[in-house]
């Protein structure tokens, strides 16, 4: 495919030389690597200076108390650990780089390919089906639902022949159902989940060397297997066709080469957890380094060297934590979030250098763009209104305690009983926020892929849904008791703020709509770091309380609270409505807009603008809750075609209904016990989600 960003590409074969120059590239990472080891081994709670360090390692010294105290903290501790971190760091530099090579795309990681959230999640649910499992059969499901998930993205994004945007999208969507997955089980297996949370962010803390021991092998029999095909990647690298008449299988070199990068991302993932883009930043930097060596371009040498700047990434990002979160802190502070940051860092900025157009810029033409006729959307039209008015109704019904149809009449009369006065006043608002929120939701939805051209983007990917989390969660923490209108205002400023960001980056060169999702997917990555960091530094034991609003849930809602979506609500429908014209036209591509008169760089900021205010305004009413801004805007314009005019009103409806029917569910099915509805709208818009790539994949 024709390179899409001004990014290192992919090397050929020009490996010959300047042997000197890889050489010194060699030496000066590998004494960057001792130095910030022996640095990270004096760090800790216990105090081991660079003399005792060296006193505890040298050979045939008195067997002093202080020796033998020094010698158990390496041992035990300090040792196990650093040794992890460069084990982790080696073998997800190597998956990365492999990655990439496969690929041809500087932006693809075990992260943006979902290797990593396959793998938690497969690690998560044994962990909470409570059956103890021994490392090496942990690591072999690590490894299948990391395989899993890489397979079902490079699927539907037809192996990143559809272009970097839609690539790491479908990776980023992916990633986002298989982490509400992980929710889901984290809240309900609370007690055989415990550290679990923390542990998904990636973190090199271990207990001993025995888990380091065991993965050694795995990772260096796949390293020396990689390398066994660096010839056939570099071969690839000049394209398939050229690749074919040299006699390499293209086909069997991509497969194997995926399945040995994620059996080495798997590995690490056991050992240490999903620790964050390593495997982006490293293989990024060794092939800037490759620009100064051209001899590093060679894959036998590439390969090593991105192992040997992911060991230096993790370890670096090990030492600068234990350097500035305190002592009593860093033991739950997981390593992955610095690494994350990182990696977000680096992800904007490569997105931020995407040219405009390709493949990935094709109109969001929905499950087709199929005319309907008018008889045909009043049938809709009537159909939504009953499944509202029954969504409403059951809601209002269902829970915890059932309540009759009768009651319901006698409490809005005012003539109830005390029960069930008080059931239905804590229900009703609940059912009002499940509602409003939804059909905000739904209509930011429909809003940015009609903007962003494509039907896999939502809020959330646009940084509008973790920054309003990432604000809401800071305060609730840090703040205890502070109240519901100073979280959500906080939400709606960060909410806004986070999308001010991105836009500004986007539009740094000319704004685009692939730069936009990328550089979108870039600070929410960003800013779920951070959501993480605040959580297990302000209160490691409370994580329920964040996540109940990284879920997406209704509970405790009071009308007061309801007002800031309802009036989002009330002047966003309208003003879409009367300007779904100029969204038809920004949906189609950059030409034709500009040509019939079309302001495209204002339209783009004022609709996109909406779609802040909605998303920030509906977090404050239902949290963090994901999918319905990604299934309902695709499954109205299946109903009722492309025209927004139609499809905006149709998605609002439908995604009003699919949250209020996912909190009834969620206060229903397990009652007296209560889901939270963002995991219940997982359930149910993850299998459409799935679909919807599949159906999408050949286009």
């Amino acid at each position: 495919m024709t390179a899409t960003l001004d990014a290192p590409a992919t090397p050929g074969t020009a490996a010959g030389g300047r042997p000197v120059r890889v050489t010194v590239a060699f030496a000066l990472g590998l004494l960057l690597l001792a130095g910030l080891s022996l640095w990270h081994l004096t760090q800790g709670t216990a105090r081991l200076g660079l003399g005792e360090l060296l006193s505890a390692l040298a050979p045939g010294n008195s067997a002093s108390d202080d020796r033998a105290e020094a010698v158990a903290v390496l041992v035990a501790s300090r040792a196990p650990r650093l040794a992890a971190a460069l084990l982790v760091g080696l073998a997800v530099g190597v998956a990365g780089a492999v990655l990439q090579s496969v690929a041809r795309n500087p932006l693809t990681s075990p992260d943006t390919l979902a290797v990593n959230a396959g793998a938690y999640v497969s690690v998560v649910a044994v962990a909470a089906s409570g059956v103890a499992l021994p490392f090496g059969l942990r690591g072999v499901i690590a490894f299948l639902g990391g395989l899993a998930a890489s397979a079902l993205v490079l699927l539907v994004a037809r192996g990143g022949a559809a272009g970097p945007t839609r690539l790491i999208l479908a990776g980023s969507a992916i990633a986002l159902a298989l982490n509400a997955l992980t929710i889901v089980l984290l809240m309900l297996f609370q007690q055989n989940t415990v550290g679990l949370f923390a542990w998904g962010s990636g973190t090199t803390v271990q207990s001993g060397a025995r888990q380091v021991t065991m993965a050694a092998p795995v990772v260096v029999l796949g390293v020396l297997a990689v390398l066994l095909l660096a010839h056939r990647l570099d071969v690839l690298g000049l394209g398939d066709d050229p690749a074919r008449v040299l006699g390499v299988g293209v086909r069997r070199t991509r497969v194997l080469a995926v399945v040995l990068a994620v059996l080495l991302a798997a590995t690490a993932v056991t050992v240490a957890g999903p620790i964050g883009f390593v495997g982006l930043c490293a293989p990024v930097i060794a092939r800037l380094a490759a620009r100064r060596a051209p001899g590093l371009g060679n894959h036998l040498v590439l390969l090593p060297f991105a192992g040997l700047v992911g060991a230096v990434v993790v370890v670096l990002a090990d030492v600068l934590l234990r350097l500035f979160v305190p002592v009593d802190k860093v033991i739950s502070v997981p390593t992955g979030v610095l690494t994350t940051l990182a990696g977000a860092v680096v992800l904007v900025r490569l997105a931020r250098r995407i040219r405009d157009g390709g493949p990935a810029a094709a109109p969001a033409r929905g499950a087709s763009g199929t005319v309907r006729s008018r008889r045909w959307v009043v049938l809709v039209a009537v159909v939504l209104g009953v499944l509202t008015v029954g969504a409403l109704v059951a809601a209002l019904l269902l829970g915890d305690r059932l309540v009759l149809l009768g009651d319901v009449v006698n409490w809005w009369r005012g003539a109830s009983g005390r029960e069930v006065t008080f059931v239905l006043d804590q229900r009703w608002p609940r059912v009002l926020a499940g509602l409003l929120g939804g059909a905000a939701l739904a209509l930011a939805g429909a809003i940015v892929q009609a903007v962003c051209r494509n039907p896999l983007a939502e809020p959330s990917l646009l940084g509008v849904t973790p920054g309003a989390s990432l604000g809401a969660v800071a305060v609730a923490l840090l703040i205890p008791g502070i109240g519901i209108w100073p979280v959500m205002g906080v939400a709606t400023l960060t909410a806004l703020g986070t999308f001010a960001l991105v836009y500004w980056l986007a539009a740094g060169r000319g704004l685009s709509s692939d730069r936009i999702v990328l550089v979108g997917i870039g600070t929410s990555t960003g800013a779920v770091a951070l959501t993480t960091l605040v959580i297990v530094v302000a209160q490691p034991w409370n994580t329920n309380l964040a996540l109940t609003w990284l879920a997406g849930s209704t509970y405790g809602r009071s009308l007061a609270q309801l007002a800031p979506v309802a009036l989002a609500l009330l002047i966003a429908l309208p003003l879409t409505v009367a300007g779904a014209r100029t969204l038809d036209l920004v949906a189609l591509d950059e030409d034709v807009p500009r040509v019939l008169g079309v302001p495209l760089g204002r339209a783009r900021l004022g609709f996109l603008t909406l779609a802040a205010v909605l998303t920030a305004a509906a977090a404050g009413a239902v949290g963090a809750l994901g999918f319905v801004g990604l299934v309902a805007p695709h499954a109205a314009r299946a109903l009722v075609g492309a025209q927004h005019r139609r499809a905006v009103p149709v998605a609002v409806a439908l995604g009003a209904v699919l949250v209020s029917v996912a909190d009834t569910l969620g206060r229903t099915v397990i009652a007296p016990s209560q889901l939270a509805a963002g995991l219940m709208t997982a359930m149910i818009g993850a299998p459409y989600f799935i679909w919807l790539l599949w159906r999408a994949r050949v286009r």
